[in-house]
């Protein structure tokens, strides 16, 4: 078993010197697979790539993404946020939790967590610093909401973890409707009660007496993207078209919207979403293809197999062997990219998992719960970085320290979520 080490090394090294992380997988896989196997390397390699890149389902990923560009160049993020200050004015710590609702429906709207963070962050963070709300609480609220849209379908994350599971992307989308509601509501309650405790951390403004006129108005500059996104996922949902045809449907739908209601780009813009749009599904793709290759490696000598049997062979309780499972994806999370994690470590631990007897599915909602704590913790949290560019009057340092908080309330909601697999399969199991 000497090989497989050798192999992670390389990984690890690769990573370590800087070098791209699609690089680091391919070169790593390569290597296994030539000790493995010798010259065959070479044929077995571009196999695995093209082989995880030849799904039908795959194609939900770029057009989603392109959705997302679309409706991140328009005023939605904005006007999601004013709609919500209305609606939510009334609560102490309003702006908090409005930023909270607003995040949660444009991860709807995206699937791409940086984006929600820009979009709403932008806006968000000068309003409540302007009102005298700390600087942990504007920063911390946004950060962790944003990574809502990991987990909120259509989610990026979960259109991966199907194609490299072979689970239903539109049971995943299913899946993650009810974890993502009660995660937002959690960070919601906490926002709420943390201001009743400390006001001075969330200044009651003035309330001002929003008639229903107003409220109904506020919506006026979301209802097309909502209704978009209704039909998106009610076609997903009620089986009239495949996750792809769907995202397909609302690539357009997205562009209509921009171009033909918002009239916020012009040709220039277009082309620059495109290429924007590219960019990003270029990069996941390649990762994706990188990591087959070396989890291909893994399977051909027997990892997974290994790494089972030593886990059942400990006699530990179930529910022990998955709180360390989870242990270990947090820390790998503030390590590695979500994407390469997600297609890494789901062909070692998937059979785990389902020799424990649980759910596959229900094992893809628990690691994008994973992944939206990655993404708030350092080093490579990358929604921390995306509000520091976004909001440049907050310090890196007072960012990571003001989702701290955030990351306790999510590592709860996790272990809920883990001790109780009927939670997120009761939507799913009902639809069926």
């Amino acid at each position: 078993m000497i090989e497989p080490i050798i192999v992670v090394l390389i990984l690890l090294g690769l990573i370590a010197l800087g070098a791209p992380i699609f690089l680091a997988l391919g070169a790593a896989g390569l290597t296994g697979l030539y000790m493995a196997r010798g010259s065959m390397a070479f044929f077995f390699g571009p196999t695995s790539l093209f082989g995880q890149l030849n799904s039908f389902e795959l194609l939900a990923l770029p057009l989603f993404v392109l959705m997302g560009a679309f409706l991140a160049a328009t005023p939605v993020g904005a006007n999601l946020f004013r709609a919500a200050v209305i609606w939510l004015q009334w609560l102490r710590g309003g702006l908090a939790i409005s930023t909270v609702g607003a995040s949660a429906v444009f991860g709807a709207v995206s699937g791409v967590s940086i984006a929600g963070v820009a979009a709403v962050g932008s806006i968000a963070v000068p309003q409540m610093l302007e009102r005298g709300y700390s600087r942990q609480l504007a920063a911390g609220s946004v950060v962790a909401s944003g990574a809502l849209a990991m987990l909120i379908p259509p989610s990026v994350p979960l259109i991966i973890y199907g194609a490299v599971s072979s689970v239903s992307v539109a049971d995943l989308f299913i899946g993650g409707i009810v974890p993502g509601i009660a995660l937002a509501v959690a960070l919601a309650i906490y926002i709420y009660f943390r201001a009743l405790f400390n006001p001075a951390e969330a200044p009651q403004a003035e309330r001002v007496d929003y008639s229903w006129g107003d409220r109904l108005r506020a919506l006026g500059g979301i209802w097309h993207a909502v209704l978009l996104i209704v039909l998106v996922l009610g076609a997903i949902y009620s089986g009239i078209a495949t996750p792809s045809e769907a995202a397909a449907f609302g690539a357009v739908g997205a562009f209509l919207v921009a171009v033909g209601i918002f009239r916020c780009l012009d040709f220039k813009g277009v082309i620059g979403v495109l290429g924007q749009s590219a960019r990003i599904s270029g990069a996941i793709l390649i990762i994706m293809g990188c990591a087959r290759i070396f989890g291909d490696y893994l399977n051909l000598v027997r990892v997974p197999d290994a790494i089972t049997s030593l886990l059942i062979g400990t006699d530990l309780p179930p529910e022990v062997i998955l709180m360390l499972i989870m242990l270990i994806l947090v820390g790998l999370g503030m390590l590695v990219d979500a994407v390469s994690l997600i297609v890494v470590t789901t062909p070692i631990l998937l059979p785990l998992i389902t020799t424990l007897g649980y759910d596959p599915l229900w094992f893809g909602i628990i690691l994008v719960m994973n992944l939206e704590i990655a993404v708030i913790t350092p080093p490579v949290g990358l929604n921390l970085y995306t509000l520091k560019a976004v909001a440049p009057m907050l310090k890196i340092e007072e960012i990571v320290r003001s989702v701290l908080p955030f990351v306790v309330i999510q590592f709860l909601m996790l272990a809920l979520f883990v001790l109780a697999p009927s939670i997120s399969l009761w939507l799913p199991n009902l639809m069926r």
